[in-house]
């Protein structure tokens, strides 16, 4: 599906600059080496999928390409990278999409690095959703969107106060401001915070093969099995 470009969202993992929420309550190297996992899931999920693969990265003066070689040694022919541009983040957003259509895509699917467990069947529901749709959204349960696809660059960023638990609200009522039909594909969690990080790792204990690499690295770290352990204590 060489019309259809998939984008993943995402930074580099440096210490005290990934994730910085969660890096509260697990500390920093935790975070950036539970991130690499998230990051090397997706990778592999999608590296083969029948879309082309771009990461949009920040910061704009990273080696990505080096990093997801490091990270999925091989791959890195199937992908290719793009520094995220804007003052802010509803500018990057939009960005992605100008970037993409000036590429010719027909379809852009920008995807979130924040969930690990995202199935590749989603993915073929929203490709084949953007055939009949403006917009197609995958909401997250904080409000906010972990997905993002769109036949044209619609500029449904502008004004959003991003982070909020009103993202997903707002960007319905801008698309629908621009007569632009919108659907919305199945809910899942982004992992912002601690409680989202334990809400993942019951899922991934259920069923590992959502994010094996992220799973195995959830029931290995002692910084993770301790926090959780302590979350429980508490509770």
């Amino acid at each position: 599906m060489d019309d259809t470009a998939l984008v993943i969202i995402a930074r580099a993992p440096e210490p005290g600059k990934t994730k910085t929420r969660l890096a509260r309550s697990i500390g920093d190297e935790a975070t950036v080496l539970l991130y690499r996992a998230f990051l090397k899931d997706l990778a592999l999920r999608f590296s083969e999928a029948p879309y082309a693969l771009h990461w949009a990265y920040s910061p704009a003066h990273i080696n990505y390409n080096a990093l997801l070689e490091e990270l999925v040694p091989g791959r890195g022919r199937h992908m290719r990278c793009f520094p995220q541009e804007g003052q802010d983040f509803n500018t990057r957003l939009h960005h992605i999409f100008r970037w993409t259509e000036r590429q010719g895509f027909r379809k852009t699917i920008l995807l979130g690095s924040d969930s690990p467990h995202i199935r590749r069947q989603i993915i073929d529901e929203v490709n084949k959703r953007l055939n009949t749709t403006d917009i197609v959204l995958g909401p997250a349960e904080d409000g906010g969107y972990y997905l993002l696809g769109m036949r044209q660059a619609h500029d449904v960023f502008s004004g959003i106060p991003m982070s909020t638990e009103v993202v997903t609200q707002m960007t319905i009522a801008a698309a629908h401001r621009q007569r632009l039909s919108v659907h919305l594909v199945e809910q899942l969690q982004d992992v912002d915070e601690l409680p989202d990080l334990l809400k993942l790792a019951e899922i991934l204990q259920a069923k590992p093969g959502l994010a094996p690499i992220t799973a195995a690295h959830l029931v290995t770290h002692p910084a993770l099995t301790e926090a959780f352990s302590h979350t429980k204590e508490s509770v």
